[in-house]
């Protein structure tokens, strides 16, 4: 049974429910780690997937949920396949984790089973054919996040950056945080240097690492902890960057507290110096609408949590939020695709019916992409009182139609006052091709100003020597000349005998 009309889906759905009974079930495999250190774990993201289910208005759907251990790794493929045997799940939601994503969404295509996840962040999920045809993401791939900083660059001109990340060998979520926006940068040929530093290092090899950062750019990006990127702008403030001509950028993952609260103020001796440091750091977040639909699911969230889990979690990251989203998206398009007359196990149709599509989410509007990818919505935040050392959200993204906008009540945008630019007055030392621009009073031209103004005084002295003798000349000149009228015969005896006397002294004698 087919029905056409969009504006019928209540009675469709009714209809359809009758059709083939009082609901239609729907076996959802849910695939995350058991592990409570992961910001994506059972406990933390079930009460979203729960919450959402209840909250279905007029539902014709009756979920059964399975939830198994991914472990971040291969166990996610092995769970996967044992329930398989048994029966194919309608949907799978997850796994996060790039290494456990890739197998699960390669068989999840092979057989044709729509899978929606909040993870799955790295570029290479992009390439959808042939091995991720099925794979949806309901969150925004690190690639998105590289649309935005070309946009920034594009914007302001810069044209090189480095890319500073930590790297566990683990999740590697930094180093595919960064991999995306190398490869957004990739599009403009912008030269990037890259670095990687660690917990483990001192305040030494820190300073080796800045002094690299000095000597090759002006705009750096880091993905780190908050305890790293606070020891970097405290090294960057005693070589003497954080006075407007750099500019550093912290990429926030997550919008999550739990991942490091990046404030400046520590406790510790150093926070005066780290809050005028942080005047020259800028931080990129996901772009989340304050609307009271959220307010009211965070409280549900917390209280969930505590009461139903045992579980004390004050914090709802992007992944809470991208899984609630993700139950939404992916029963809006069964519902579509049922009231065309098709089933539930027309998996390829499914998929194809979530990509291209806008709808309200939790935080705000969700918008999918043709290759089945969210757009990203962000926001960067800036310190806007030096004197308090408070942020505020300075600019945002919007991902859709990439533009990049300014807010307009932002009293202090850049630690200096205006962009800075991306390079040095003179090149950077690394860098042999560059040339001199005219970018401020340097070294050379505080030297070009000395040289100059001494060159000039010795013109002046030169001319007014040459002025005097000039007109000391001229004035004998005139005193021969009148000598000669007066007293022809005398002045020719006096002159052959080289005696400097006047026609005056002559007459007297």
């Amino acid at each position: 049974m087919r029905c056409l009309s969009s504006s019928r889906v209540f009675l469709c759905s009714t209809l359809l429910s009758l059709a083939v009974g009082s609901a239609v079930d729907v076996n959802m495999l849910v695939i995350l780690p058991k592990e409570n250190s992961y910001l994506f774990s059972i406990t933390r993201v079930r009460p979203a997937i729960d919450y959402a289910i209840q909250n279905l208005v007029q539902s014709p759907f009756n979920f059964s949920v399975k939830y198994v251990d991914s472990e971040c790794g291969n166990m996610a493929l092995f769970h996967l396949v044992d329930i398989c045997l048994v029966q194919k799940p309608d949907v799978i939601v997850g796994p996060v984790c790039d290494y456990a994503s890739a197998p699960v969404a390669r068989l999840a295509s092979y057989w044709k089973i729509p899978m929606v996840s909040a993870g799955a962040l790295a570029s290479g999920f992009a390439h959808k054919k042939p091995e991720y045809s099925h794979l949806t993401r309901v969150s925004p791939a690190y690639s998105k996040m590289g649309e935005m900083f070309l946009a920034m660059f594009r914007r302001y001109r810069w044209k090189r950056v480095a890319l500073v990340f930590e790297d566990d060998l683990q999740e590697r979520n930094c180093y595919f945080t960064v991999g995306g926006v190398d490869h957004a940068f990739k599009q403009d040929d912008i030269p990037i240097y890259s670095t990687v530093i660690s917990e483990d290092m001192d305040e030494v090899e820190i300073g080796h690492k800045v002094e690299e950062l000095k000597e090759n750019v002006r705009i750096v990006i880091m993905c780190a902890s908050s305890q790293n990127i606070r020891k970097v702008m405290l090294e960057a403030h005693r070589q003497g960057m954080t006075k407007g001509d750099y500019v550093f950028f912290n990429i926030e993952l997550f919008n999550s507290s739990t991942f490091g609260n990046g404030s400046w103020k520590q406790g510790d001796a150093f926070d005066s110096v780290a809050k005028q440091a942080y005047r020259s750091l800028q931080t990129v977040t996901l772009l989340r609408t304050a609307k009271q639909k959220f307010y009211k699911f965070a409280a549900d969230m917390k209280n969930r949590s505590r009461q139903q889990l045992n579980y004390k979690d004050d914090n709802v990251n992007m992944f809470v939020e991208g899984f609630h989203d993700a139950v939404l998206l992916y029963t809006k398009a069964l519902q579509e695709v049922l009231n065309q007359g098709y089933s539930k196990t027309d998996g390829e149709r499914i998929v194809h019916q979530m990509w291209n599509t806008t709808f309200e989410g939790i935080a705000g509007q969700v918008s999918i992409d043709a290759n089945g990818d969210r757009y990203g919505d962000y926001s960067v935040i800036g310190m806007t009182d030096p004197e308090a050392g408070t942020h505020e959200v300075i600019a945002d993204y919007y991902g859709m139609n990439g533009s990049f906008e300014v807010r307009p009540s932002v009293r202090r945008l850049w630690a200096s006052g205006v962009p800075p630019s991306d390079e040095s007055c003179c090149g950077f030392p690394k860098d042999h091709a560059s040339t001199c621009k005219s970018c401020g009073i340097g070294e050379s031209a505080v030297t070009g100003i000395v040289v100059g103004s001494l060159l000039g005084c010795a013109l002046l002295l030169a001319f007014y020597l040459f002025r005097k003798k000039y007109r000391i000349t001229i004035e004998r000149r005139v005193q021969l000349l009148e000598a000669d009228t007066e007293c022809p015969g005398k002045m020719n005896t006096l002159q052959s005998s080289g005696f400097g006397l006047s026609c005056f002294n002559l007459k007297t004698t």
